[in-house]
């Protein structure tokens, strides 16, 4: 899944990281308190503020559990046993699905 997040800033609010994965924020507080890799940040009224770290982490749980069908404890387990297999094959991947969507682009331009 590719995320269209502004480049270059610190921070995403949850309203926007929610917005790009087309999912509600609810969804993201709450693997925000399963996930001991997410680390958003938090202002002093408590909002999350989440780094482009917290947002590659997002992408790799938002594959494991509605692309490839985890349940929450097996991507949990999956994310410890075997983090550096996991996030090469989905480096991989995410760069396959970019190369795709240029290729379409240039499909659809001829």
């Amino acid at each position: 899944m590719q995320v269209e997040l502004k480049e270059g800033k610190r921070y995403y609010s949850i309203g926007e990281v929610a917005k790009a994965f087309g999912v509600n924020a609810s969804l993201i507080r709450f693997w925000d308190k399963e996930f001991d890799i997410l680390k958003p940040k938090k202002n002093a009224k408590g909002n999350r503020m989440f780094t482009p770290e917290d947002v590659k982490n997002l992408q790799l749980i938002y594959h494991l559990v509605k692309e490839r069908g985890f349940t929450l404890d097996g991507a949990r387990i999956h994310l410890k046993e075997g983090q550096k297999k996991t996030l090469d094959k989905f480096e991989i991947i995410s760069k396959l699905e970019g190369v795709k969507m240029q290729l379409m682009q240039i499909k659809n331009q001829l």
